[in-house]
């Protein structure tokens, strides 16, 4: 007969190790770049050897595509929590801030899900899919607001990708573009009604 409480515990011995193994792929992420990440040094920083990680994990893309899923569910987790008021300006100035203080604030992550920074890797089909809700959460968002073009979604993350980037890349830890972000959005809402107004007619 097996022994459910003992199989129980070594579940959770496993799931524990699986998140110390991202917390730890993180943080060396943070301090040497993602495309950096050595497994020796992974393995090492939780306290056993580079094979052992094989265990958990079956190559190193798979960890970064656990950190990939982790990253995303954050950001959809935070996202479906932002309050709305109804007045597309200032819940177009939400959404942005939202995602420029997201991406700034751990600029790794920011990388991992937005762009295409470590070579030969590509988040599964299932850790994808938790990125895709989060897209269709700002599509919705939106279309409530009468912007409901393709064009529209994709000038709203331009924008607030362009912003990012900037900030990260040239004053990171400053807010010479964070400064920028409620100006930004002024500029781009009237140009989305305007595009509204011309899908009208």
């Amino acid at each position: 007969m097996l022994d459910t409480p003992n199989l129980d515990r070594r579940a959770e011995r496993y799931k524990a190790t699986v998140a110390e193994i991202i917390q730890a792929a993180w943080e060396l992420a943070r301090a040497g770049g993602l495309a950096g990440l050595s497994l020796r040094e992974l393995a090492s920083k939780v306290g056993m050897r580079a094979p052992s990680l094989y265990s958990y994990f079956d190559s190193k893309n798979a960890i970064y595509d656990a950190m990939y899923a982790q990253g995303a569910r954050e950001f959809l987790e935070r996202e479906t929590r932002l309050p709305f008021t109804g007045d597309p300006l200032e819940d177009l100035k939400t959404i942005t801030h939202f995602f420029f203080d997201f991406s700034t604030e751990d600029p790794v992550r920011y990388q991992l899900l937005f762009q295409r920074s470590i070579p030969g890797f590509q988040p599964s089909p299932e850790s994808f899919a938790i990125s895709i809700k989060g897209l269709e959460v700002l599509r919705e968002r939106l279309t409530a607001m009468g912007f409901n073009e393709p064009d529209m979604l994709d000038l709203v993350t331009a924008v607030g990708t362009g912003l990012t980037s900037q900030q990260i890349s040239n004053d990171p830890g400053g807010d010479r573009w964070a400064r920028l972000v409620d100006e930004s959005v002024d500029m781009l809402i009237n140009h989305l009604n305007r595009m509204k107004r011309r899908s009208e007619r």
